[in-house]
Formats: C-alpha cells, sequence, structure tokens
C-alpha cells in the first residue's frame, strides 16, 4: 500500500501548490484575483484527478477506497476552491444570469483550459520521478491513457448528461440544507456520481476537466469526446435549469429556485 501513500502525498502537494497561488492571488484588486483563483482552482482540481485516476486504474483500489477518496478530495476541493468555479458550463451560466459579461466569461475559461494544459505536464514530471511502482509502471508506457468510455459513445454521453444533471439539481437547492451539511451533501452527490457512471464515461461531467483528463486517451477522435463530455455535461446542465426555473414553475403556478438564489459554485473531483 506505499503506492496509496505516496498519492495521498501527492495529491496534498498539489493541494499546497494551489493554495499557495490563492494566497498570493489576496494582494490583486478583485477583478484581477477571481481569475488567479480560478487558474489555481481548476489546476487543483485537474492535477488531483489525473492521481486519482491513475490509482484508479492501475492500482486497482477496494471500492471502499477509492470512494473515500473521491470524498475527501472533493471536500477538500469544496473548502479550497473560495469563489472559483473551475467549469465552463458554471461561466456560461452566470453570462445568462447576468453576473458576468461574455468577455469575463471568456478570460475565464480561457484561464480555466490554460490550467487543465498546465496540470498535464506537472503531473507527468512528478510521475517520471517514479516515486511508486504505478508511476513507474505508467512512465514506462509513456504516461500514455486508454479508451476511457466503458459503454457506446450515446451510453456515456447520457451518463455525462445524466451526472451533470444530479449535480447542478444538488447545487440549486444545497442552499435549503444546514450551511454546515452543504459541503458534505455536495461531496456526497459527487462520489455517488462517480460509483454510477465511472465505470461507463468516468462520470466527469465538466468539459475543462475532461479535457486535461480524458482527451489525451486513445481510443475515440477529439470530436466525438466534445460529443460525450462536452455536449453532455452543457446539455444535463441546461435541461436542469429550464425544469426547475422554467417548467416546473409553469406546470404549479409557483416558483421553485429563481435566478437571485445563490449557487454553491460548481466543483468536480473525481
Amino acid at each position: 500500500m506505499t503506492y496509496l501513500w505516496v498519492s495521498v502525498a501527492v495529491l496534498g502537494v498539489s493541494v499546497l501548490l494551489s493554495e499557495l497561488i490563492r494566497s498570493a492571488a489576496r494582494v490583486f484588486p478583485r477583478d484581477y484575483r477571481i481569475y488567479l483563483l480560478e487558474a489555481a482552482s481548476t489546476f487543483q482540481l485537474c492535477c488531483c484527478t489525473h492521481e486519482l485516476k491513475l490509482l484508479g486504474d492501475s492500482a486497482h483500489l477496494e471500492l471502499s477506497y477509492g470512494l473515500a477518496l473521491t470524498y475527501t478530495v472533493t471536500l477538500v476541493h469544496l473548502v479550497t476552491f473560495q469563489d472559483a468555479t473551475c467549469n465552463p458550463t458554471a461561466a456560461l451560466e452566470s453570462v445568462c444570469r447576468g453576473t458576468r459579461s461574455l468577455r469575463a466569461a471568456g478570460v475565464l475559461i480561457m484561464l480555466q483550459f490554460a490550467a487543465a494544459v498546465a496540470s498535464q505536464s506537472y503531473v507527468a514530471s512528478v510521475w517520471s520521478q517514479g516515486l511508486s511502482d504505478i508511476h513507474l509502471q505508467h512512465q514506462s508506457t509513456d504516461f500514455r491513457c486508454f479508451d476511457p468510455l466503458g459503454g457506446t459513445l450515446l451510453e456515456a454521453a447520457v451518463v455525462e448528461l445524466a451526472c451533470a444533471f444530479v449535480f447542478q439539481a444538488a447545487c440549486m437547492h444545497v442552499h435549503k440544507l444546514d450551511e454546515r451539511l452543504q459541503v458534505h451533501f455536495i461531496a456526497a452527490v459527487v462520489t455517488a456520481a462517480v460509483y454510477a457512471g465511472g465505470e461507463i464515461s468516468g462520470a466527469v461531467f465538466n468539459p475543462v476537466l475532461a479535457f486535461s483528463v480524458q482527451f489525451p486517451c486513445s481510443g475515440h477522435t477529439y470530436l466525438e469526446y466534445c460529443f460525450v463530455y462536452w455536449l453532455g455535461p452543457v446539455l444535463g446542465v441546461v435541461s436542469c435549469i429550464l425544469l426547475f426555473e422554467k417548467i416546473i414553475p409553469f406546470l404549479f403556478g409557483g416558483s421553485t429556485v429563481g435566478l437571485d438564489v445563490p449557487v454553491i459554485q460548481k466543483k468536480k473531483t473525481q
């Protein structure tokens, strides 16, 4: 089990490195600080997911260990991300709600993807140190990853859509819970989604995270990955918002979640 503790240490260092960047961002005005927070937090999310995915693919962890790690790392993300969303769909949603300009959202999304690419180089440099057996094994294949889909393209896209729908619904209604339970509820939802859909699509439901972790894998084209990991989550988020903010209020003549209700930051780890 030495490899497990090595991976936990890698996760910890990734979080600490990102936290240092977030701490340094405090000296900047808020209008600029949010961009550094977004880049640092997206970098953290991608780095940790790379390591967790490697553990799941190479170490064949017991289910209980894998779910416990997913839950714990998600809690850490929720606590440390501050105002960062780490998700392009959240940035686009803020434009639709009028809380962010299209230009600001565009810059935010570009930084997210830049951080996702930077995380690939970072984890490759860490793995090249050969700190554990699974790192050495991964290095021997030149850090290649293989087909992440355990089903057809349509099945995988439906799973990503469903996971994004459930996660969005949880974020829209989590404010109804006691504040102390909110992060645990979201972490539990993410863990359940990973458990339910992980074998079919990886249960990523975050376009920028998928771009970093799944797109480099062989087995399918970029266009096919876009269909699964970009179109699926976007449709999931859109359908969830339409259901709870348009369709249900229309059918029952009332309101459920309005545009002015604060939504918990949309963060995903696996």
